[in-house]
């Protein structure tokens, strides 16, 4: 008993060391996850513009669909937005002081100059459309639709609200790169210039040109960000506000909008698709289901059944409730989310396909041509014409985050 030792207690001064050497470790790696992150995003929003091929599909959509509705609407024209409609010029002011906005349509009064407005507009949505000196004409494009929203704002289905957004939206991107009268003037610009000699910059003219270069780039792909976040924004608000109304809830929502009579460009067909009441809830609640979801499945490709879901969704909206400028407008919103090695694909399907039918047979010496698309380059191969637009890299603003597995 008398040999035995006291156990001495730790002492005070070398106890905190190793929870404070963990804890130290555990900051650091945490510093470092958070700047490794804080680069991805940097690199993500200034190595390259993205999605230009998703750009260019919203402007062709968008451009095509609003010059469809100018030309379905022309015989109604003067009773939309003309001097002849009962949404007066002097009832536009007062809705203008509460809301803010305005419309070049109500400067004057003559019926001249709503006919020169109107063939402006038209002659506006081609030229977007077909791509013809991009970054005018998207200017221009966009305060054309502001200015017919704004008009009236109420004789409308509601589907230019989201093309007055997206033509805001398109202003800042990159939309005339692909797919365009832009894109073939450069192409022949840069074939034109292969055997000129490269012009002799100062130091300060390249730095002014990367500055610019950089600019553009990071702004488009904020733009494109911005386009799928407002989608996002709108499928999942749109999902919570249905599940807030008992009649979605009890699957009973679209048999309403069925029996509306407002809502029946085709009364017999409406009937009859009303006469399967399982099949209506089950549409009901998957509609929901996906418009909630919907956000949470684009960083997977879960978002492709997800997305053909919600094209037939919209398809059916269009033919049974008579909505085709709202559903043709969320299709096109839709299309940001695909790919553009995708899209960079639809062309040479397309053409294989016509030299399989007989359609069109390739010209002597130029079979091996890739055609008007420009090649999905990828970084470091020595053959690739484009080095700004990576194949394996080329993904959609959501899933840049969380590159897919091919």
């Amino acid at each position: 008993m008398g040999n035995e030792q006291t156990p001495q207690p730790p002492s005070a001064a070398a106890t905190p060391h190793r929870p404070a050497a963990q804890e130290t470790s555990i900051a650091d790696t945490a510093h470092r996850w958070l700047l490794d992150r804080i680069g991805d995003l940097w690199t993500l929003l200034t190595n390259r513009p993205i999605s230009l091929y998703a750009a260019s599909v919203l402007r062709i959509g968008y451009g095509l669909l609003y010059l469809i509705f100018l030309l379905r609407e022309f015989p109604h024209r003067d009773e939309i937005w003309g001097p002849g409609s009962p949404w007066t010029p002097a009832l536009a002011h007062q809705l203008f002081d509460q809301t803010g906005w305005n419309s070049f349509l109500i400067l004057s009064d003559s019926r001249a100059y709503f006919e020169l407005c109107y063939v402006t507009a038209l002659l506006t949505s081609a030229l977007f459309t077909l791509g013809w000196r991009t970054r005018a004409t998207s200017l221009l494009f966009a305060v054309v639709v502001a200015s017919f929203h704004a008009r009236s704002i109420f004789m409308t289905d509601g589907g230019d609200n989201l093309i007055l957004l997206m033509a805001l939206y398109l202003v800042l991107t990159a939309c005339g790169r692909r797919w365009s009268l832009d894109a073939r003037r450069e192409r022949l610009r840069t074939a034109r210039a292969d055997n000129a000699p490269e012009p002799v910059r100062s130091l300060y003219a390249r730095q002014l040109l990367d500055a610019r270069t950089t600019l553009t780039t990071v702004v488009h792909n904020c733009a494109i960000l911005v386009i799928a976040a407002q989608v996002c924004f709108l499928y999942g608000s749109a999902g919570l506000y249905k599940i807030q109304g008992p009649t979605w809830g009890g699957g009973t929502a679209l048999h309403y909008a069925l029996n509306l009579e407002l809502f029946q460009p085709w009364p017999a067909l409406s009937h009859l698709v009303d006469e399967y009441p399982m099949v209506i809830a089950i549409a009901g609640y998957v509609t929901v289901l996906l418009q909630v979801a919907f956000p949470f499945v684009l960083f997977g490709k879960l978002k492709y059944p997800v997305l053909t879901v919600l094209l037939g969704m919209h398809v059916g909206i269009a033919v049974l409730l008579g909505l085709p400028l709202f559903s043709g407008a969320m299709i096109i919103a839709d299309a940001v989310f695909l790919p553009d090695r995708f899209y960079a694909f639809l062309p040479r399907l397309w053409r294989h396909a016509a030299r399989r039918t007989g359609i069109r047979r390739p010209a002597p010496g130029r079979a091996a041509e890739f055609g008007s698309v420009p090649p999905q380059g990828r970084p470091g191969v020595p053959d690739s014409k484009q080095q700004d637009t990576p194949a394996r890299n080329d993904t959609t603003p959501a899933t840049r985050l969380a590159p897919e597995r091919s």
